[in-house]
């Protein structure tokens, strides 16, 4: 399990971070600058393994193949990307910037004509959704960043606001307020810059705290 989750997330961030030379990579760029990529079968790929004997090392994810040989130590026999490489039929966007040979592995991502497979678009869709919603995390906390927050048995909790609350460093502090979330209930505490805010219906003020006070104390 813990393979997989590393896995997933190895190739998450592979695909984020270097999606931009994407077309220069796979072979989707003007057919006058890159030449159409090769089409390679789940037989042949498992030829280069980096074991002894192989062909060679290549690396398969979400059905773009490259050769990672100058890699060897990390995706060859014992190494910790091991399971990675010779047949995983997933695609890498760019992981390595030198060396790469651009191969696509017919299969559940391309079709024997080397175009993308509903599989492979739905992957994609799923990745962009996903880049949007990362944006609009990081855009509310630039706008909405936490709160400072302490508890302890004599004083209770508390939370305040400062320039640096939630690790937003800014020229305002703000004023706590609970911010919940849509359909389940909860809340956070974040600060507010001015009182427009409050017109977001899930945002709200706390209880036994005047509306400008930059520390309120909490029950729970």
């Amino acid at each position: 399990m813990l393979g997989f989750i590393i896995s997933f997330i190895f190739v998450l961030v592979a695909i984020l971070l270097l999606r931009q030379d994407w077309a220069n990579i796979t072979g989707d760029a003007p057919q006058s600058t890159v030449p159409p990529a090769r089409l390679i079968i789940k037989d042949e790929l498992s030829l280069y393994t980096g074991e002894e004997n192989s062909k060679g090392l290549y690396l398969a994810i979400l059905g773009q193949v490259f050769d990672v040989e100058k890699g060897m130590k990390h995706y060859g026999p014992g190494g910790g990307y091991r399971f990675f490489a010779g047949g995983v039929p997933v695609r890498l966007a760019g992981l390595l910037s030198q060396g790469l040979r651009a191969c696509r592995l017919v299969g559940r991502f391309y079709s024997e004509s080397g175009e993308p497979t509903e599989a492979l678009l739905q992957v994609e869709a799923a990745l962009e959704q996903g880049r949007r919603l990362k944006d609009q995390a990081l855009a509310e906390k630039q706008h909405l960043p936490a709160c400072n927050s302490e508890w302890n048995a004599a004083r209770r909790g508390r939370v305040w606001c400062s320039t640096k609350s939630g690790g937003v460093q800014r020229d305002w502090a703000g004023v706590p307020r609970k911010l919940f979330s849509p359909g389940s209930g909860r809340s956070r505490c974040v600060c507010v810059q001015n009182s427009s805010t409050l017109e977001n219906p899930n945002i709200q003020e706390y209880e036994d705290c005047p509306p400008h006070a930059d520390s309120c104390p909490v029950r729970e």
